[in-house]
């Protein structure tokens, strides 16, 4: 989702002091490295010839109800490495990963993994070497420093990103950043153009092979046999699942889509799902790419472009490099350094159940332009960009009061880059504003005028996003001054939040708007 700011929340520190998790020297060559689905790329890897361990798992999918395209992306990206690997790969499919442990001889090693559950699992067996989590510009024990700097109040997002960027010389000239300014977020929000056109070709896209036809067919049959079950629509495949295909991603990204990327990364588009985004987050969350070499491979691209003449506006440059150093490694350390006890924070009293059209991703009953939209384009392609994600699902959730732990499994579910690291700071912090704001310092609440401004939606909708009360009333119109007033106690120390609740006072029709979105509730709106 998008940026924001936090401040430190308690609970335990880096789960880099756990001795088990220190980073041992590299491991004898014959040391077989047991890399996750979310671990395929050779940075998880301590020599090109390392052999390797792969489990594919088939109670990781019993467990809960994934998006279609989601399962049908980590098993093929799975498959796809064993390939890769050859006799380099002892591949396990089986019922559990300890049914495949138990089976392999000599010693194994893994990279911490990314969930506190799958953490727990992997130091519990002492048949196991647990060397320090990768896959992220900043190690644990860099993020422990900086957390515990001289006089650090706040666990500010900006401070984190302008520390990592240092750190590394990113965007640098010497000491002072490229440009003169850290952040050009402010430039970066404009609306979609009247003509609801970007400019850019549309994405490069993968072909489906052999194995992703294995897989299709196997998650057929499981679901027939009534093994699994899924939501969303099946393919055909559209994120990267090796590699190779990866590397391409981002090489079409930065030759024909970051120019246009920052100005409307915020925008939303009937027409358009895909705007300029770099479609990237899926195949960084598989492992594949490792985001410290796509943060330098995205400044050199600038620097050469550059240097022909081509300059790219630094806004999109910029944007592209925070979410991939700054929000994206904020979240990943923000989700150990809270505690596993973070997911089930509901400092707004949420407790609302996540509605059946919203976990079925919509049987055709909302009317609500954008909302149907937005649900639809998940339902197909299993994502779509973070703004959708906050200020349209998120946004939802938030004024009706569902319960953000039930919202967290949901956007982890229902997202092919959707895993519990990823989702537990985005919804709960983010979005949801369940922590009372560790993460972002107001919450992320707005009415239509907000959507009709950063979209195309409302021209053709039935509701009115300028009226909050009738049967053309908007949903979230009228949703926002009844989450104003549902929680004006709990917000009432937010100074970001005083003018907003000083306008419920204003509002001489409050009760009337609160008893129609009491009896609307979360039906399809």
């Amino acid at each position: 989702m998008a940026a924001g700011a936090g401040e430190h929340g308690g609970g335990p520190g880096p789960h880099d002091a756990d001795p088990a998790l220190a980073d041992f020297p590299h491991r004898a060559p014959r040391t077989r490295r047991w890399c996750f689905a979310d671990q395929l790329g050779p940075h998880f890897l301590d020599g090109p010839d390392q052999p390797v361990l792969l489990i594919e798992s088939r109670a990781v999918l019993a467990r809960r109800r994934f998006h279609r395209q989601k399962a049908h992306l980590v098993l093929s990206a799975l498959r796809h490495r064993a390939a890769e690997l050859g006799d380099r790969a002892e591949f396990h499919q089986v019922g559990t990963y300890a049914e495949a442990l138990d089976r392999v001889a000599g010693p194994v090693s893994v990279c911490a993994p990314t969930s506190w559950r799958s953490r727990d699992f992997v130091l519990a067996r002492r048949d196991l070497q647990v060397l320090a989590a990768r896959g992220f510009v900043t190690t644990q024990a860099e993020f422990a420093g900086w957390a515990e700097g001289r006089g650090r109040r706040r666990l500010l997002m900006e401070d984190f990103y302008r520390d990592s960027r240092r750190r590394h010389d990113v965007l640098m000239n010497g000491a002072e950043p490229v440009g003169g300014r850290w952040n050009l977020d402010a430039e970066n929000r404009e609306p979609p153009p009247a003509d609801g056109r970007i400019g850019v070709p549309e994405p490069w896209w993968p072909e489906e092979d052999e194995i992703d036809a294995e897989v299709r067919a196997d998650l057929d049959r499981w679901e027939a046999d009534g093994d699994v079950s899924f939501v969303g629509d099946d393919g055909p495949r559209l994120f990267p699942v090796t590699r190779a295909e990866a590397l391409h991603r981002l090489e079409d990204f930065l030759q024909h889509r970051l120019g246009a990327f920052g100005p409307h990364e915020d925008a939303m588009l009937t027409g358009d799902r895909w705007l300029a985004h770099s479609l990237l987050s899926p195949a960084l969350n598989l492992g594949l790419l490792d985001p410290l070499a796509v943060v330098v491979a995205t400044e050199r691209s600038a620097r050469d472009r550059a240097a022909a003449g081509d300059l790219l506006p630094l806004n999109s440059v910029e944007g592209f490099v925070r979410q991939v150093m700054g929000w994206r490694d904020y979240v990943w350390h923000m989700y150990w350094h809270l505690g596993r006890d973070f997911r089930h924070a509901n400092a707004l009293g949420a407790r609302e159940p996540v509605p059946g059209w919203l976990a079925g991703l919509d049987d055709g009953a909302v009317d609500a332009a954008c909302l149907s939209d937005v649900l639809g384009d998940l339902r197909r392609d299993g994502w779509v960009h973070h703004i959708p994600r906050l200020m349209v699902l998120g946004n939802y959730a938030l004024q009706r009061g569902i319960d953000p732990s039930a919202m967290t499994d949901w956007f982890h579910e229902s997202f092919v880059d959707g895993y519990e690291w990823v989702m537990v700071a985005n919804v709960v912090g983010m979005s949801q504003h369940a922590d009372g704001g560790a993460l972002a310092t107001k919450p992320y609440a707005a009415g239509g005028a907000y959507i009709d401004r950063m979209s195309d939606y409302c021209g053709g909708c039935r509701y009115d996003p300028r009226k909050r009360l009738g049967e053309d009333a908007c949903p979230y119109t009228a949703g926002y001054w009844a989450f104003l007033d549902r929680t004006r106690e709990q917000l009432a120390g937010n100074h970001r939040m005083r003018r907003p609740l000083q306008g419920l006072d204003r509002l001489r029709d409050l009760p009337a708007v609160v008893e129609q979105e009491r009896l609307r509730g979360t039906g399809a709106p």
